[in-house]
Parts: structure tokens; C-alpha cells; sequence
């Protein structure tokens, strides 16, 4: 009796727990007692990505093309020209013949080149065709970048268990799911802007056109340089035309932080910190250009243009023509870091709230049909004994939506057939244990000796098929995505719960029945 009291204490402690992880007596900021809904229950926006791959690779050759121009500048190679003609190739034409044995010999010495690139050509004129090996990591390493910055920006705008994830067989796409989410402009502007920041010296300019920026150079831009345009702050409404350089010897990714903030002026600014490296960058930077005009470039476009004064290490501010909206989301988008390549929208769908909530309705009508069924059946079959088994079942269920709250885990459509499949899981548990204690009865055992071996011959056959359940319910949630691991989560849950309940629940019901009985002659079964 007293091991008998010690079982009915885990059971409603089992119980009061389960009630607390649903319906907690407290909120704390970790765990507020709810299920997350997935997108397909409380609506949102689906977008699936495409990282443009080749622009990394782009941004690498024309980084290793600059550090190039700038080697032969230094060793007084003049006369050749460099060119980037596609993201992984680098051209370099016209390299005089007393020079080839000096050029060769400082490629070379570069070793980026060597490394990444495969050379080919001589006589005036080289060809470097990045190695597909070292193209493919590029690539891969851009995807996860990627992957990576996304989810970040995603977490910083607040959204409840949102979804970041590979998404198709090519490598290349992303899946975003946020739930509760209904303006998918918004979504777009912050988690698709490149947000690439860079300061560069100003060449050339400004200008109120590009043909008077590039009057001296013949109306062409160097090959090491670039046109950039920018709000005309004396005449608004028109644009300004600065050259720069193409390659930034300080960018985004120098930066520790960036918050909202304002300027002299009171208008909205973006002010930001750098990290260790980016100091010794930025000082550098401007100890070597003091009285030039820095260009604060932000996706392509200036927006702030000053005369550096002094050398500066740690910190400075953006201002420009900024909202105070804009301002917030810059910062957002700087401190989550820039998109290592630009996206763009394979897909894009909005769930309103309204089919989710028609889906929950259904999933919850579905579920107490199925129990109600259920419910009926066992007592029709098994008569008072389907008590026993509507119990386990229902604490079996209340258990799952515990473990749901408690791992945090989001319930998904899907989710809710695994809800329902765990129904089934119960009874067929159930049925599994009242057979065999039908024939242990009809062996001519008694009620307790009945139960007792029905309940242990039949317990390594639960154990045996929920663990290969468990194992497929792993490959499921490994392999597959969104939807897919929504089922898989409450499926595992379901078998965890299931095996306490159906033998552990069951067997203590059946022995508190038989135990206020002196001497049990049947066992209404």
C-alpha cells in the first residue's frame, strides 16, 4: 500500500506540473505559459530567398584586384590595366615586357592570388580564373552568412518563434516564416537590405553631374574607381556625384554597435562604435587624411560627407536625410551586420489570421471527435476498465501540451495530426494491455495476478514500438523542414508521454481499484 501511495503522488505531481508549464501561476520573461502557434495557425508572412551568390564572389575578385593595383603601385609597375569582367575572373592587359619578370614575381608574392586564383596568359597580358573549389566554399560561406544575418535581423524585430532555414536541393535558397507578421514590406526592406557600410576618401567631386565629375578622366571613371551619388544638401531634391574608390578600407564589418540617435541639428542620426580591428582601421583612415572629405556610403548612396579634423579611433555618426523609422532600422540592420550578397524573392505569402484561426478550430473539433470516439468505444468494449484508458489518454495529452510549453516548441497544422495520431497512439497502447490481461483472465488467473502479468508481458512491446517510432520521428525532424519538424516535435513528445501513461498511469489505476477489494473475484474488463 505504501508503494501504491508513492505511485498516486508522482501521478498528481506529474499532473500539477504539467497544469503549471500550460497555466503558470506567474509569467517570467523565459517562459510566459503559452504554445507558440505556427504560420499556419496564427498567420504571417512566408518569404523564400535567393542569395545572388555571385556577388560575393564578385566582392572578392575585385578586393583581390584593388590589393593588386595598389602591390604595383608600390613597386612602380605602371602601364598595365586591371579589370574585372565577371565575378571570377581578374584581366590584366598590357604589362610590358621589361616588366613581366617584376609582375610575375609580385603576384606571386600576393597571396591571395596564388591561393584562389589560377593563372594563365603571358606575353603583355594574364588571366586569373578563380579555382572552382575555392568558388564553391565562397559560395557556401555566402549562403550561410546569409542564413545567418537574416536570422539575426529577424530576432531583432521581435517576432514570436520565427523560422530561418535551408530551403530547397540547389543550396542557394532561405525560408522565413513569421508568425503574426502581416506587413511583408516592412519584412522585406529590413531582412533583404544589403545594409553594406563604407568610408572612403572623396577623389573627386562633388559635382551636379557624372559628365562634369569625369571631365578630367575623359568621361571615364578609373578602373579603381567608382561614381557615387548623394543628396545635394544645398539644392534639395537634386543629387550629388562623388568618386570614390571601389574597395573601402573601413566597413559594416568593422563596427561592435549602432544605435538611433541625433545630430547637431536635432534630426535623426545614426550614431556607431568599432571593434579592436576596426579602431586601428578607422585611425589609420583618417590620421592619414586629415583635411580630406570622408564619404560615409550606405548601400551605394552617401550620406554623409565630412572633413576628418583629426584622427579618429572608436566612434562617429551618420547623419543625412534620415526619418526617424529609417534611422531605427539602419541601426538594426548595422548591428545585425551586412548581407555578405544581395537577395531576392522567389516567393512571398501572407496567411491571415483568419484561416489560422479556422485551423485551430477544425484541429480542435478534429481532436475532441477523435477522443469522443474513442471515449465511446472503450467503455463499449472494455467496459468500466475504458475508464482507466479515456484517463491515461487524457493525461496523456496534457502532458504533450506541457512538454510543448515547456520546450517552447511551435505547434504547427501538422502538428495538430500529431496531436491526434497520439490519440490513436493511446488507445492502441491500451488496447495492447487490456488484451492480454483478457487472456491472463481467461487462463484462470485472478484480477491482480491478471493485470500484474499483463502489464509486464506487454511492456517490452510498447518500449520495442515507440522506439521505432522515435527513430523515424528523428529523421523526420532532422531532414525535413518547417511544417515537417512541427509534426515530428509533437509526435516525439506524444510517444514520451505515452509510455508513462499507458504503463505507468494505467497500471496504478487498475491496482487502486483492485486494492479497496478484499478478495477481487472479476475484474469488469
Amino acid at each position: 500500500m505504501k508503494n501504491l501511495n508513492w505511485k498516486l503522488i508522482t501521478i498528481l505531481g506529474v499532473i500539477a506540473f504539467a497544469a503549471a508549464m500550460i497555466y503558470p501561476p506567474f509569467d517570467t520573461p523565459a517562459h510566459r505559459g503559452r504554445i507558440s502557434l505556427g504560420l499556419d495557425l496564427k498567420g504571417g508572412v512566408q518569404l523564400v530567398l535567393r542569395v545572388k551568390t555571385d556577388d560575393a564572389l564578385t566582392y572578392t575578385s575585385e578586393d583581390s584586384a584593388e590589393r593588386l593595383r595598389l602591390a604595383m603601385r608600390d613597386k612602380n609597375l605602371v602601364g598595365p590595366t586591371i579589370t574585372v569582367p565577371g565575378p571570377t575572373r581578374i584581366v590584366v592587359a598590357g604589362v610590358p615586357q621589361p616588366q613581366d619578370a617584376a609582375f610575375r614575381a609580385l603576384v606571386d608574392a600576393e597571396p591571395g592570388l596564388g591561393a584562389q586564383y589560377t593563372r594563365t596568359g603571358g606575353a603583355n597580358g594574364y588571366t586569373f580564373e578563380m579555382k572552382p573549389t575555392v568558388a564553391a566554399t565562397l559560395r557556401t560561406q555566402a549562403v550561410e552568412q546569409a542564413l545567418q544575418t537574416v536570422e539575426r535581423r529577424v530576432n531583432a524585430i521581435g517576432v514570436s518563434e520565427p523560422i530561418v532555414a535551408p530551403y530547397g536541393t540547389v543550396g542557394d535558397q532561405i525560408l522565413v516564416q513569421l508568425p503574426g507578421v502581416q506587413d511583408p514590406d516592412q519584412v522585406k526592406r529590413l531582412i533583404g537590405t544589403t545594409a553594406l557600410l563604407e568610408m572612403k576618401i572623396i577623389e573627386g567631386g562633388p559635382a551636379a553631374s557624372q559628365e562634369a565629375l569625369l571631365q578630367a578622366t575623359g568621361g571615364v571613371a578609373p578602373a579603381e574607381m567608382e561614381v557615387v551619388t548623394g543628396a545635394d544638401r544645398t539644392n534639395p531634391g537634386s543629387l550629388s556625384y562623388y568618386l570614390v574608390r571601389k574597395v573601402a578600407p573601413v566597413t559594416g564589418r568593422d563596427l561592435s554597435s549602432a544605435r538611433a540617435s541625433i545630430d547637431e541639428n536635432n534630426l535623426p542620426a545614426i550614431a556607431f562604435s568599432m571593434n579592436r580591428a576596426g579602431a586601428v582601421k578607422f585611425g589609420n583612415l583618417t590620421g592619414s587624411n586629415i583635411g580630406k572629405p570622408m564619404a560615409v556610403v550606405l548601400d551605394g548612396r552617401v550620406e554623409t560627407v565630412a572633413t576628418i579634423q583629426g584622427r579618429i579611433t572608436d566612434n562617429g555618426q551618420i547623419f543625412g536625410s534620415f526619418t526617424q523609422q529609417e534611422v531605427t532600422d539602419y541601426a538594426l540592420m548595422l548591428r545585425s551586420g551586412a548581407l555578405p550578397a544581395g537577395l531576392t524573392y522567389l516567393e512571398e505569402r501572407t496567411v491571415g489570421a483568419t484561416l489560422g484561426a479556422d485551423s485551430i478550430r477544425a484541429g480542435v473539433a478534429a481532436s475532441l471527435g477523435g477522443l469522443a470516439l474513442v471515449a465511446v468505444f472503450m467503455l463499449v468494449y472494455y467496459k468500466a476498465s475504458g475508464f482507466n484508458a479515456i484517463l491515461s489518454i487524457v493525461l496523456n495529452l496534457l502532458i504533450l501540451l506541457a512538454l510543448m510549453a515547456m520546450s517552447n516548441a511551435v505547434m504547427t497544422l501538422p502538428g495538430v495530426a500529431g496531436f491526434i495520431l497520439t490519440i490513436g497512439m493511446g488507445v492502441d497502447s491500451n488496447v495492447l494491455i487490456f488484451e492480454r490481461i483478457k487472456e491472463e483472465l481467461a487462463s484462470g488467473k485472478g484480477p491482480k495476478a491478471a493485470v500484474s502479468a499483463g502489464f509486464d508481458r506487454v511492456f517490452w512491446t510498447i518500449v520495442d514500438t515507440h522506439i521505432a517510432s522515435l527513430v523515424a520521428a528523428a529523421f523526420l525532424f532532422q531532414f525535413g523542414t518547417g511544417p515537417i519538424r512541427g509534426f515530428a516535435t509533437t509526435l516525439v513528445f506524444g510517444l514520451l508521454s505515452n509510455v508513462f501513461t499507458a504503463v505507468f498511469v494505467s497500471r496504478t489505476l487498475f491496482e487502486i481499484i483492485l486494492s479497496r477489494r478484499q478478495q477481487p473475484q472479476s475484474l469488469s474488463i
